[in-house]
């Protein structure tokens, strides 16, 4: 085993070949990518610390406690009901919209799309107070609906809003793939269920996968849905512990459910990938016949569920107004403005700490840029109530002049939405021509002036673009908000979740309208960058 003074001497002799071997643009960039990096990572470790002040002994008898049993059975069932339900209901979509005689099949695409326009927990909230107890759609029509919330509801909603995250990656799948290949499956009198699941599963599998893996973790980090159901899961039950200021369990809860994200991460990557790549052709679509104005009937009763009912109902509480019987409620402009400004700052610095990282991830040059690209991503795959408790015990044990300050919940935002701005832009520097900055330096520009003159402008619609995703999806951000923000800097997120929790639900309609115009927007960028459309 080789000795300490030698092993610290090899260690200095590949950092100064990594000098010798690279530019200093890069090596700044690898510096900069390490610095982000870790800061993306950290909030973890201070969770993992504060579980590990909790005795071996009382941690064991509060993760093995039936309450804590309860909880983990029910996220995994969340979890596997809503992806299960989406697949079902996504997979049948997308190949009605490409490869049968469905009219209007453009126009039936984005209503079947638009449910990604608002977020699970308006949606729930829309469906609580339509279909609850004393809802408003049994009071209008005199009528004793079943109530839908609890377990089920959740299931019911967070499918409904995610299920498109499968319909448009398997659409996009079956629209790339050749279609003369069930063809000829159909002329060896294969019928059109086995050849579907012969010959088109197969090439389409890994879509379906991939819209599968963000159903789960979406239904895995979800807290407004499960909170407005009433259902107790790991995100709203460790917010409840840390309001509660149980924040040993808090943190133990945080751990499983970071285990419980690994454990969906690693079976997805265990799936299989498509067996090839064939020229696109359309082949011949499926006649449906009569049984086209059922599925025309499904399509809108999908979107009047969805979209009509929770505007309708946000817009009819505004019209009939609140009655003033709670003030502090009413929706005033600082709101908007509270959501956009921690969102326009998250937006830009999520987009500067990108620029690092995503060279690193182009260049490839070494093994370390890479893992520090994939670090940055961690975030994304950790519920939004892990990273605000992981900051909560960061700021109130060790930085207590940061708790609840602007700059903290902006970290948070980062932290949560940077690999949306890393994607982005890393997409703009695998289209760059990297002759075009050659031919600079050969004019004696430096590096740095080459990116700022030559580079930048080349990319700057991706860092937009990303900047613009960032932004957009840092308004419908609700745990970490409500978490960290500052005291008297309410959002539109929080205020919505105040209002149900006052049961003043009227008060909730502005916010909430506000928020599906916001996200309508994101659906924009989001098929912008989608060249070849819905």
């Amino acid at each position: 085993m080789p000795r300490l003074p030698d092993r610290l001497f090899e260690r200095f002799q590949r950092l100064d070949q990594l000098r010798e071997t690279h530019s200093p643009f890069y090596l700044a960039a690898l510096l900069l990518g390490g610095f982000v990096a870790v800061l993306v990572v950290a909030p973890l470790f201070w969770l993992v610390l504060r579980a590990g002040t909790v005795e071996p002994a009382r941690a064991i008898e509060l993760l093995s406690s039936r309450r804590s049993v309860l909880i983990g059975a029910r996220s995994i069932a969340l979890v596997l009901g809503t992806t299960v339900a989406s697949v079902l209901l996504g997979v049948p979509l997308a190949v009605l919209t490409t490869r049968t005689d469905l009219p209007a099949q453009r126009l039936f695409s984005v209503v079947i799309a638009l449910p990604l326009v608002i977020p699970s927990y308006i949606g729930a909230f829309a469906f609580v107070s339509a279909f609850g107890r004393h809802g408003e759609v049994g009071s209008l029509l005199g009528l004793n609906l079943p109530r839908i919330d609890g377990f089920a509801g959740a299931v019911l909603v967070i499918t409904l809003y995610t299920y498109p995250y499968v319909f448009l990656g398997t659409r996009a799948a079956l629209r790339s793939m050749d279609a003369s290949l069930v063809e000829a499956a159909r002329s060896l009198d294969a019928g059109p269920v086995e050849a579907f699941r012969r010959v088109t599963l197969p090439q389409i599998r890994p879509a379906i996968s991939a819209g599968a893996l963000l159903v789960a973790l979406y239904a895995l980090s979800d807290f407004g849905t499960p909170a407005f159901m009433g259902v107790s899961v790991f995100t709203s039950a460790i917010y409840m512990e840390s309001e509660a200021f149980n924040v040993g369990y808090a943190a133990l809860l945080s751990l499983q459910l970071l285990t419980l994200a690994g454990v969906i991460l690693l079976v997805e990557s265990r799936t299989g990938r498509a067996s090839g790549q064939t020229a696109r052709r359309r082949g011949s679509p499926i006649e449906l016949g009569w049984l086209r104005y059922p599925a025309m009937a499904l399509v809108g009763l999908l979107g009047a569920v969805t979209i009509l009912l929770p505007v309708g109902l946000f817009l009819s509480w505004m019209v009939r107004g609140t009655g003033g019987a709670v003030p502090s409620l009413a929706f005033q402009p600082q709101h908007a403005l509270n959501s956009v400004g921690f969102s326009l700052a998250a937006a830009l610095v999520a987009s500067v700490m990108a620029l690092p990282v995503a060279y690193l991830g182009v260049s490839g040059r070494s093994r370390l840029g890479r893992l520090l690209e994939r670090g940055t991503y961690v975030g994304f795959a950790v519920p939004g109530v892990v990273i605000g408790l992981a900051l909560v015990f960061l700021g109130s044990s060790t930085a207590p002049w940061l708790y609840r300050t602007a700059p903290l919940l902006v970290f948070a935002y980062v932290v949560r939405f940077l690999p949306q701005a890393v994607g982005t832009t890393r997409s703009a520097l695998e289209g760059f021509d990297d002759q075009i900055a050659e031919a600079a330096r050969t004019l004696n520009a430096g590096p740095w002036r080459t990116f700022r003159k030559v580079v930048f402008p080349e990319i700057a619609p991706g860092v937009l673009a990303g900047a613009a995703l960032v932004f957009l999806t840092t308004m419908k951000e609700l745990p970490a908000t409500l978490m960290l923000q500052p005291i008297g800097r309410d959002t539109l997120a929080t205020m919505i979740w105040a209002a149900h929790g006052s049961l003043y639900y009227r008060y909730a309609a502005v916010p909430a309208l506000v928020l599906i115009v916001v996200s309508g927007v994101s659906m924009l960028v989001l098929l912008a960058q989608d060249e070849s459309g819905i």
